[in-house]
């Protein structure tokens, strides 16, 4: 069953139908010129392809909204056949490939609840916490003066992703990751 709403109602994440294929809405931006209609300015990513664009729509203009289905699934492993997910409902295995999961991979570890996403009953992707805690496994060592300076230092974590942390921060703790932007928050409790 299709839903349609106008593409004034559009926001950031939502998942639609744009020229007969799934798209993700990565930005929009809602404008009220002086003259003439209002309208929806939007970059699209393309779910299946990976592709962008960026298009422009009346804000009364119809588009349908695709309805995705989340299952919850916990990550497990990772072996030749791709990444294996378990429904944590009734213990079914799906193997998801690199290119599916694009950089989802950087915030996972092993028994990492996610949600997958499902369309036509293929999965297309997953839906990360917005927080993981992480340790770091390198990094510069402390400097003396890290209450005085504020530059960032890179550290890698146990994923192998390299965020941007302060300098009081050291080798073997545990921090706090924004999965959307990828940056530091805080250390974890």
């Amino acid at each position: 069953m299709a839903v349609f709403i106008n593409a004034g109602q559009i926001k950031v994440g939502h998942a639609i139908v744009y020229n007969k294929q799934l798209w993700r809405v990565m930005a929009v931006e809602h404008v009220k010129p002086g003259k003439g209609g209002a309208y929806a300015q939007m970059k699209l990513r393309n779910v299946l392809q990976g592709t962008q664009t960026d298009t422009r729509m009346r804000t009364e203009e119809k588009i349908e909204r695709a309805v995705l289905e989340q299952i919850e699934m916990e990550y497990l492993y990772d072996d030749p056949a791709g990444y294996c997910f378990m429904n944590t409902e009734n213990y079914e295995q799906v193997f998801l490939s690199t290119e599916l999961l694009g950089d989802a991979m950087d915030y996972l570890l092993p028994n990492t609840k996610v949600k997958v996403e499902y369309f036509d009953e293929k999965p297309i992707g997953v839906e990360l916490p917005r927080v993981v805690e992480l340790q770091i496994t390198e990094t510069e060592p402390v400097m003396k003066t890290a209450t005085i300076t504020s530059t960032p230092k890179p550290a890698t974590l146990e994923t192998g992703k390299v965020v941007a942390v302060p300098q009081f921060i050291s080798v073997g703790e545990k921090i706090r990751v924004d999965t959307a932007e990828g940056k530091y928050l805080e250390r974890a409790k």
